[in-house]
């Protein structure tokens, strides 16, 4: 099974042309194994992606940025439950962006993600992030006004002007060692209906849900639309968006764990090398430690 070539497919790093209809939810590729099957996979990657963590936070060079976008039932946490489940705490943390504070609003959009960065070292998981302010506050332009933006530069333009911010960004945490991926995962709206239902069934998972989850069905064209214009602007070599397909589970989970192991590989992350005066003092430790047996 080539997952490289799996993902190539969905990777998206110039999107000219891009079409959000072009990418099937329900695709898995010709594969069908069903979630134990890709749960079994999944561990074997985990594995993989906990040595390549423990080289990242010990070479402490680089930076990574997961940023998991998608409409509401679409699979982020789930995503972070059975993908990142196995990295080790110490060097991960988890970011769930909701509704902005009060605190947030007065600041530009970009900065209440901006202060929630991964440091060298670490994995950052942003669960939505700054491209909520393309997103639901395009589509529901009353966000937008308590965003407290002086009337002038509330135009047409904004979400260009916007986008253009969001890629200088991305091209700033590139060029300054952050590796950022960015999902979308992509959900269709039947799929979508049943998760919300079986929410609604299920007692352990009501708290989830929300009145604005139906709201937002009935403006889902309009939601397609503002994820397609916000990938199409915003996808570069140096920060890819991947279209996952997302209603089955199990191969999203699978399609985000091996494009987040190939990037990590593309970093040739090594343990840093003991050399020189270190080295010698290392073996003086050894020494003395030998002779206190």
């Amino acid at each position: 099974m080539n997952f490289a070539k799996i993902i190539k497919r969905f990777r998206i790093e110039k999107a000219h042309g891009f079409r959000l209809s072009d990418f099937d939810p329900a695709d898995t590729c010709g594969l069908d194994i069903g979630k134990a099957a890709a749960k079994d996979m999944i561990a074997d990657g985990l594995r993989h992606l906990t040595a390549m963590q423990e080289k990242l936070y010990a070479q402490n060079q680089w930076a990574l940025l997961i940023i998991l976008q998608g409409m509401d039932a679409s699979g982020k946490d789930g995503v972070i439950k059975h993908v990142m489940s196995g990295l080790n705490p110490q060097g991960c943390e988890v970011h769930a962006f909701k509704h902005p504070s009060a605190e947030d609003l007065e600041h530009d959009f970009l900065w209440r993600a901006a202060r929630r960065l991964p440091a060298r070292g670490r994995i950052g998981i942003f669960n939505r992030s700054y491209y909520e302010d393309v997103l639901v506050v395009r589509v529901r332009r009353e966000l937008l006004g308590r965003q407290n933006l002086p009337a002038q530069l509330v135009t047409k333009a904004i979400w260009s002007e916007r986008f253009n911010s969001i890629r200088a960004f991305e091209r700033h945490l590139a060029l300054n060692g952050t590796l950022v991926l960015k999902f979308h995962l992509r959900i269709s709206k039947e799929e979508q209906r049943q998760r919300l239902l079986a929410r609604l069934d299920e007692p352990s998972k009501r708290w989830k849900f929300s009145m604005d989850d139906v709201d937002d069905r009935k403006l889902w064209g309009r939601y397609m639309e503002a994820y397609e214009d916000a990938i199409r602007n915003t996808a570069t070599a140096e920060a890819p968006w991947y279209i996952v397909p997302a209603d089955h589970k199990w191969f999203a989970w699978l399609t985000v764990a091996a494009a987040i192991g190939g990037a990590m590989e593309r970093l040739k992350l090594e343990f840093p090398l003991v050399r020189g005066k270190a080295l010698e003092e290392l073996e003086r430790v050894r020494r003395a430690l030998g002779a206190a047996k």
